[in-house]
């Protein structure tokens, strides 16, 4: 008895529906084919590009590689992005730390922040091939100068340093460089633009030796500077930038606005 209530009470917005879908078959019907047609491509082209627009978001690295000859205070940078500690200032790595986290210096802060996926490759030379592992898919490098013991390590910082400026997974992508003058809260330390301008110099050198091989030895290889010039870093496809930094005292603002400039919030 309550179900015949029920189909009683519901038959007039049933007949209702039924007007309305025979309105819209006949409404459609009336639409030339064309526009039809043109509907849907539209459609489908609309669709395509948010698949196309979701596809890009989720490709967008937020790996920050740290590299640089041993002994410049990578790893204790890490640490200090991480956690904030300095780990006793003095941490000798074999093996890439890797991690992804939030940086220290934000966990305090409200609402959604994006983790950072930071690796720190060891210096030693045998274990330098690591770094095209990751390069590939940085959003940005931070190579690290011990501004402290720079000059008797200036020349091979500089040919490390020209190596991953030539890269062309580093060129052809324009990934940002910074270099990052650690232990500037030394007495002993050099300034940010006197490492600076020896590294351009010493890369100078190394432009005008690398180039003077054959080719076949410089195949995969891209030039840095411009012919005729004394190198500088303005001159690089890929923006360097130079900042101070200690990690041993946490004083790492710079690094962490690098990062952040590459990896958005």
């Amino acid at each position: 008895m309550d179900i015949e209530l029920i189909k009683s009470e519901l038959e007039p917005y049933i007949s209702q529906a039924q007007e309305y879908i025979r309105q819209i078959e006949q409404h459609v019907r009336q639409i030339p084919p064309l526009q039809i047609y043109v509907a849907i491509g539209v459609l489908l082209l609309t669709i395509f590009f948010l698949l196309i627009v979701r596809a890009l978001k989720r490709t967008v690295s937020n790996t920050i590689v740290l590299t640089g000859l041993s002994g410049g205070g990578k790893t204790v940078l890490f640490y200090q992005l991480r956690d904030g500690s300095s780990h006793q200032g003095t941490v000798t790595s074999m093996e890439p730390n890797e991690g992804l986290f939030v940086l220290n210096s934000e966990t305090s802060k409200k609402g959604k922040i994006k983790a950072v996926h930071l690796v720190d490759v060891p210096g030693h030379s045998r274990l330098r091939p690591k770094l095209d592992e990751y390069l590939p898919r940085a959003a940005g490098i931070v190579f690290v100068v011990d501004a402290v013991e720079f000059l008797p390590k200036c020349p091979e910082a500089s040919e490390y340093l020209y190596d991953i400026l030539t890269k062309a997974s580093v060129v052809k992508k324009k990934i940002p460089l910074l270099i990052l003058c650690n232990k500037v809260d030394k007495v002993t330390a050099h300034t940010k633009e006197f490492i600076r301008r020896q590294l351009e110099k010493e890369i100078d050198k190394l432009r005008t030796s690398r180039t003077a091989l054959s080719d076949a030895d410089i195949s995969n290889e891209f030039t840095l500077g411009v012919p005729g010039e004394a190198f500088s870093f303005s001159q690089c496809i890929n923006k360097v930038t130079v900042a101070d930094a200690s990690a041993l005292t946490g004083e790492i603002q710079p690094l962490e606005q690098f990062i952040r400039e590459r990896v958005k919030p």
